[in-house]
């Protein structure tokens, strides 16, 4: 039987779980919301980039999308730079009886202990009001910094420390308002961008850090913020836009849960807009981009995740890593009970439903347009 889905938000990755969602034959689209007046009244198909025409046109009302009466809403508008609206947002298509799988707000992963307890509870009723049930993943904070890690923990006889990397070039990644507002790409180096505000890592990475300890079993007694950047040597442009000399264009950060004083789990990143910035800094596999998790303990693990695409490079890829994971949780979220539902909840992710056959017989799309 097909479940009844919408799409809230077609940017980067709404995008691309809209793709799935109308070429997923576990799935049938009935309603798709946006925010840019320009996508108001357009086909689904051509929203995301397919050769298709589906009939269903985008609505800019969230209540219309509620009034389609779906079964599951895919939510991935912006939550990094209004978490506030992105959480009301949840709790109204929870209130609907909607459950929702998405990519914001990210303190949905994991709230406990990041996101305010008062928060949790009104979520929670809100869940309980609709009998609906909320998921929220992506890569990192998402399957890279918990499925992963766990996953080779499962396999230690004692684990000392995990550690989770993103290394990335981002020089290809077109999100502007992530980029420049929040990661400050092309600020003055004198000047802290918003993620670098006393916290905010804290409170966009705690929710990996308390997953990995839930379930190892631990607690964390502190989470510790380090940031530092690099300027860029000469001006250049990015698929973003323009990175003045001197200005913010490599960084590194990391996120420390301590246990005892000691660094139990750590999750760190390394972002640059050109190759050969700080070659000292941690490096990716392969390409212009992986995933890495280290686990010391027995045995010890080194671990590189490296996505590509046949329709962009890693950075594409990763998104697309995201959204999959996204939609393919759809059925084991409708299917579990209300509430905020976390990866230590869900059943073991098996990509159900997503293969393709010899010749790329199957239902993922052939013609994607640009």
């Amino acid at each position: 039987m097909t479940i009844r889905v919408a799409q809230v938000a077609t940017g980067n990755a709404g995008r691309l779980t809209l793709r799935q969602l109308i070429d997923d034959d576990r799935f049938e689209l009935v309603a798709v919301g946006v925010s840019d007046p320009d996508k108001v009244g357009r086909d689904a198909g051509e929203l995301a980039g397919l050769d298709v025409t589906t009939g269903v046109t985008a609505v800019a009302d969230l209540d219309a999308v509620i009034a389609a009466r779906p079964e599951c809403a895919v939510y991935c508008a912006m939550g990094d730079t209004r978490p506030v609206e992105a959480t009301h947002d949840v709790r109204r298509l929870l209130e609907a009886g909607i459950d929702v799988v998405g990519s914001a707000p990210g303190t949905l992963q994991f709230p406990w202990g990041t996101m305010p307890q008062k928060v949790i509870d009104k979520v929670e009723a809100s869940a309980r009001a609709g009998g609906a049930s909320v998921y929220v993943t992506g890569v990192d904070p998402g399957f890279a910094s918990d499925l992963v890690p766990l996953a080779l923990a499962s396999t230690c006889q004692r684990v000392e420390q995990v550690r989770c990397y993103e290394l990335a070039d981002y020089a290809t990644y077109d999100g502007a308002e992530v980029m420049f507002d929040l990661m400050g790409f092309g600020k003055p180096m004198d000047e802290t961008p918003l993620l670098f505000l006393p916290g905010v890592l804290a409170l966009a990475w705690g929710t990996a850090i308390r997953m990995i300890a839930a379930g190892l079993g631990i607690a964390v007694d502190e989470i510790v913020e380090h940031w530092e950047a690099e300027p860029a040597p000469e001006s250049y442009d990015i698929a973003a836009g323009r990175i003045e000399q001197g200005t913010i264009a490599a960084l590194k950060f990391s996120i420390t849960g301590l246990v005892d004083g000691h660094p139990a789990i750590v999750v760190e990143h390394v972002t640059r807009t050109r190759d050969d910035l700080r070659p000292d800094w941690a490096r990716p596999a392969a390409g212009g981009g992986s995933y890495r998790v280290e686990i010391t303990g027995e045995p010890s693990y080194v671990v590189d995740v490296v996505p590509t695409s046949r329709h962009g490079d890693h950075n594409h890829a990763a998104i697309v890593a995201a959204c999959g994971r996204i939609v393919n949780a759809i059925p084991d979220v409708v299917a579990a009970p209300p509430g905020i539902r976390t990866t230590l909840d869900l059943p073991l992710p098996t990509g159900r439903g997503t293969y393709v056959g010899p010749g790329g017989a199957g239902r993922l799309p052939t013609t994607w347009s640009s």
